[in-house]
């Protein structure tokens, strides 16, 4: 990858510096004024629809969805393509099928949801440690690639300098969680959404006039750049031409990317059952229109950077946003296009900020309010109490992503994404549409849903390439792959259906009681009445 200018660092840094002023004093602007876990969790529903849907988009757009998706497309053509409409088919799902009875039956976290069903201690529990499963990879990933990206953009390649990036942006993200809360973080993603599509569209529109504004003439360019021929605009390339590995991969995203709890938790922050669909609504429409926009950009990457490039300063493609930027721009930038490099930069650096923000907010939340209030403890606990704990959880799990990703800087961060969509798509998505749809679901269904679901991903993906047997896997120079797919999902979806299924009908002994309980909020939840416990 060709150096970037000196003006470019130098204005990269300031840029940089300016924005983690702006958020920082946009944080404390905005965080909760008193003790109050209604302001810290849901921000007192204040937001309206369209913040509420920028927010939701800010946080389904996290930086492994921009950088990856780019990546894909230029380094696959078709089936990143595919790719980016999966993600755009699990918000639409997500819109229609789970978003007003999710803002309807929860309060703060997803065990919220999930008690309605059986206010039990094992469920909260199980609860935190299914969120935590699936979010923790999701930030060590985001942070490990941010220290090479920032190492990248700034010009410092040694490892000492990514590993201060990575601990510089670790604290920023515990600040935002521990300060803001749910309203401060909110706006932090409205405010990266913003300048990400601001950049997007300067970006597509720069490569659009390179072929004068004819697609058919940048896919042409497309092709020759990628070195695949007419295979790049064809299904397959990327699985090989395995059928079934494309639909397992299809299946995770679709189902899992909408459900993982720091996605859903932006739901408890809407005012109304309204309020929650016009909030979609904005965020369906923004994610659309981004990933047509990085589509373009990664047909782009593909065009003007080239295979050999692309993959030579990164396997994964991670880096071509930054390259197709650089490639529009020209070898000698004005202070313009410079300032437009500075705008792509800055959009990144925002996305990666504003992801982890959130991700972290999300894990903090699930350890105080699941696991201490209302898991471990058996008496209810001030609001002081339970926002500092959540507090101090929020240092605890940057700190603990920290360090991980300071270690895992060297692995294939996708293995770290794949995990957390399989436990979305696998215990998370079928616990949610069971708890929220069926009303014969018992308290050993739910149990059984999450447990088994997490597990069989845990075990299936133990035999993927992406941990053995393959150059970018964890262990390249080991092989003990035993499973066929780069994904999960066509057997651990299942799995987490049916455990739920068999739990459900062979827990006889508390049937009738737990049907009793879900009648008794079914109309909370499907139609929006008064809860009977208030809430």
């Amino acid at each position: 990858m060709n150096g970037f200018s000196s003006a470019s660092q130098t204005m990269s840094l300031i840029a940089f510096i300016t924005v983690t002023t702006v958020t920082l004093l946009l944080c404390v602007m905005t965080a909760p004024e008193h003790d109050d876990l209604g302001e810290f969790y849901t921000g007192y529903r204040s937001l309206s629809p369209m913040q509420s849907g920028l927010a939701v988009s800010g946080d389904y757009i996290s930086a492994a969805t921009v950088l990856g998706t780019i990546g894909v497309v230029s380094l696959v053509g078709y089936d990143g393509v595919v790719l980016a409409l999966s993600t755009v088919l699990s918000l639409v799902l997500m819109m229609f099928l789970l978003a007003e009875p999710l803002r309807n039956a929860g309060r703060f976290t997803m065990g919220d949801v999930l008690a309605r069903r059986a206010s039990d201690p094992a469920v909260r529990i199980t609860a935190c440690v299914v969120t935590l499963t699936a979010l923790l990879p999701l930030v060590i990933f985001q942070l490990s690639g941010a220290g090479d990206l920032l190492a990248v953009v700034l010009g410092f390649d040694s490892d000492g300098f990514k590993t201060g990036f990575i601990v510089c942006l670790g604290g920023l993200m515990i600040v935002y969680a521990a300060i803001g809360g749910m309203k401060g973080t909110a706006f932090i993603q409205i405010v990266k959404t913003v300048v990400l599509l601001a950049a997007t569209v300067t970006i597509c529109l720069l490569i659009l006039d390179r072929y004068d504004f004819s697609l058919s003439a940048l896919l042409d360019a497309a092709k020759k750049g990628s070195g695949a021929g007419d295979a790049y605009l064809s299904s397959g390339l990327q699985f090989g031409g395995d059928g079934l590995d494309m639909i397992s991969a299809e299946l995770t995203i679709v189902l899992g990317a909408a459900v993982l709890p720091h996605i859903t938790m932006r739901m408890f922050s809407s005012r109304s059952a309204s309020g929650v669909r016009r909030s979609m609504s904005w965020a369906v429409s923004t994610v659309v229109v981004m990933c047509l926009l990085i589509s373009v950009i990664g047909f782009g990457a593909a065009a003007l950077v080239g295979h050999t490039q692309l993959v030579a300063a990164d396997p994964q493609g991670q880096t071509a946003f930054l390259m197709v930027s650089q490639a529009v721009m020209g070898p000698d930038p004005s202070m313009v296009e410079t300032l437009l490099f500075t705008m792509v930069t800055t959009a990144i650096f925002l996305t990666l900020l504003a992801s982890v923000a959130g991700i972290t907010l999300a894990c903090a939340n699930t350890l105080a309010h699941d696991l201490i209030a209302q898991g471990l403890r058996r008496t209810t606990l001030p609001d002081a109490t339970e926002m500092t704990i959540a507090r101090t959880a929020a240092l605890g799990v940057g700190l603990t992503a920290i360090v991980a990703a300071a270690y895992a800087q060297d692995f294939n961060g996708q293995l770290m994404v794949t995990l957390s969509f399989c436990v979305g798509a696998s215990a998370v998505g079928p616990a949610l549409v069971y708890s929220l749809f069926w009303r014969r679901y018992t308290r050993t269904g739910l149990l059984s849903t999450l447990i088994a679901g997490t597990v069989s991903v845990l075990v299936l993906m133990t035999g993927t390439t992406l941990v053995s047997g393959s150059p970018q896997s964890v262990f390249p120079d080991s092989d003990f792959t035993w499973f066929p797919f780069t994904t999960t999902g066509l057997v651990s979806v299942p799995v987490g259906f049916l455990a739920g299924w068999l739990g459900t009908i062979l827990s006889h002994h508390d049937a009738s009681a737990q049907l009793r309980r879900y009648e008794a909020v079914e109309p909370t939840i499907l139609a929006g009445a008064p809860a009977p416990d208030g809430h």
